[in-house]
């Protein structure tokens, strides 16, 4: 389902996102009146996303989402805690087998703050998306831990927070681009395969990112409603009479 929004309330609801659909939908409004869409379209980095903007309103600008990018770091940082985590757990399995195989009672080593290394890398999930300012006390205490044995968490950790810090900070593109580029340089010193991947994407998407720092415009609105909907729509099975539940819908939240 694509969600068209501008000032915050929503133009069109479209079934699904493939490009030929939707573009073939905005084309019944007036050219003229797609030509007026002269200032910015937020969107993500899906290729069909650009398409169908290009097509549509050929006068917008583009302006990819900071919260898109900010995502695939984030999802990245989590790739190397879950890779860690399976490492823990095979170390585990092996040593529970060990001990079987000797008629030893396994005993798992405990961390300073209680956790074993797996419960560690499991619990560590929720606070590397958070600034160090905000963990509480326990996170706190998990994320010394944590760094302490895996330090390129560590130095991942520090990249999505000096990503954030990027977007939260800079006022101008001129900045913005000397300050992505600085960070793409720590992604290369880093080494980290699918940070890397992301530096490779956002350079393929540099000028639309750029573009953000302009009027740091973001489709926010449009994703918290689009998560409205997916919330309802779980309390039921089905829909299916759609006319019905669009009505429903705009009763609740328009």
């Amino acid at each position: 389902m694509l969600l068209l929004s501008s000032n915050s309330r929503l133009i069109a609801m479209i079934r699904g996102t493939k490009a030929d659909t939707v573009v073939k939908t905005l084309l019944k409004i007036l050219i003229k009146y797609r030509k007026k869409v002269e200032e910015e379209v937020t969107l993500d980095m899906a290729g069909n996303m650009g398409l169908i903007v290009k097509k549509s309103f050929p006068q917008a600008v583009q302006v990819i989402d900071r919260f898109h990018v900010q995502k695939l770091a984030s999802e990245a940082l989590q790739e190397i805690r879950i890779k860690h985590r399976w490492q823990a757990i095979d170390a585990e399995n092996d040593a529970i087998e060990n001990a079987r195989n000797k008629n030893l009672k396994y005993s798992p080593e405990l961390l300073s703050n209680g956790d074993t290394l797996k419960q560690l890398l499991a619990r560590s999930r929720y606070l590397l998306y958070k600034k160090s300012s905000k963990w509480t006390e326990n996170q706190q205490q998990r994320a010394i831990i944590l760094f302490e044995k895996y330090p390129d968490r560590q130095k991942a950790y520090k990249l999505c927070q000096n990503l954030s810090w990027i977007f939260n900070n800079t006022k101008d593109k001129t900045s913005a681009l000397i300050r992505l580029a600085k960070w793409n340089e720590k992604v290369r010193q880093a080494d980290f395969k699918s940070f890397r991947t992301i530096a490779r994407t956002m350079s393929i998407h540099y000028q639309n990112i750029l573009n953000y720092f302009d009027n740091r415009s973001t489709n926010a609105s449009a994703e918290s409603f689009n998560a409205k909907i997916k919330a309802f729509r779980a309390q039921f099975r089905e829909v299916k009479n759609i006319e019905f539940f669009l009505f429903i819908l705009s009763n609740i939240y328009a």
